[in-house]
């Protein structure tokens, strides 16, 4: 009997010890604009279910009010913690506020959130987009002697990642006056729109003649782009030179065949470090650095392929 009870209590103890660990995470993702995207949600997804942790997913479809909606549900269903990936940066305060009166902590990640107080938020998990936009610009000025006519596709006007890639790259062309931003225009991140944005930046500059290159602000819309360039009876990769950011399995292999020439890698492995960060909170850890920098390799014809290989072979 005492055997009996002692398994009984060494049972219930370790459910409930099981139960202690086991928590619910509420995560607003931006959409599914893009397969960087849905590679993100994808691996946030299996981090969640690989940890046990219970997720209760939200895709926003690109609209801010979509996600400020999920956040109130999370709040109101309890759970254990919150990560938002913020469509644009600004209009967050109130919802973390009820987030932080619910003593539910929050994690930004990838993009940036605009906010007065940061205790708002636990931490902010994203790479450097200023960067990117610098090792686009810094690899299109050697590759074209610091002379060339570039058109720009921008992201999602507001969010943080088109207004850091922006500023990035716009910084080193503010030291090589040769290169020059012609023509710029949003094309919200997505492939479909990147074509049709291009085919009229292409028409507005005389069928893109005098065009050297194409800053895109993603993978995405860079895609859809050189769809366009070719349909102008231009080479993508050789009559323009096409630069981009995420580096997405499609990129790679637009890479390995000539049509985009640069791609700054954007990893979406962004869910491990978020819950990470949950976790080491709930034993108590108080203070986390504000931005924990995700870094990012540079891919072009020279390493793109064996990349691809690797990524494959997983």
């Amino acid at each position: 009997m005492k055997k009996i009870l002692s398994t009984l209590v060494a049972t219930t103890l370790l459910a409930g010890s099981l139960s202690a660990q086991a928590i619910t995470v509420g995560f607003s993702q931006v959409g599914s604009e893009s397969g960087w995207r849905t590679s993100f949600s994808e691996s946030v997804k299996a981090e969640a279910e690989k940890r046990g942790i219970t997720l209760k997913f939200s895709d926003a479809q690109q609209k801010q009010e979509n996600q400020i909606k999920a956040v109130r549900s999370f709040i109101a269903q309890r759970v254990d913690a919150i990560v938002i990936a913020p469509v644009v940066e600004t209009g967050w305060q109130p919802v973390l506020m009820e987030a932080k009166r619910a003593r539910i902590p929050v994690v930004i990640v990838d993009r940036n959130v605009s906010v007065s107080d940061q205790s708002l938020y636990l931490t902010r998990i994203a790479p450097d987009f200023e960067l990117e936009g610098q090792k686009a610009a810094n690899w299109l000025v050697e590759k074209t002697e610091g002379q060339c006519n570039v058109l720009e596709l921008q992201g999602t006007v507001g969010s943080s990642a088109a207004i850091g890639r922006m500023k990035g790259f716009n910084d080193v062309l503010k030291q090589n006056p040769g290169v020059k931003i012609v023509r710029s225009q949003t094309a919200e991140f997505t492939r479909a729109k990147g074509k049709e944005v291009m085919e009229s930046l292409l028409k507005a500059e005389g069928g893109g003649k005098n065009v050297c290159a194409l800053w895109s602000h993603n993978d995405e819309m860079a895609l859809g782009a050189i769809q366009a360039i070719r349909e102008a009876g231009l080479k993508p990769g050789e009559d323009i030179l096409v630069v981009s950011v995420d580096a997405v399995d499609d990129a790679l292999k637009a890479i390995a065949d000539g049509s985009i020439n640069v791609s700054v890698e954007l990893s979406p492995h962004l869910g491990g470090p978020a819950f990470d960060v949950i976790e080491e909170h709930r034993k108590g850890k108080k203070e986390f650095d504000k931005w924990i920098r995700m870094g990012g390799a540079v891919y072009t014809s020279e390493n793109a392929a064996q990349e691809l290989a690797a990524r494959q072979a997983k």
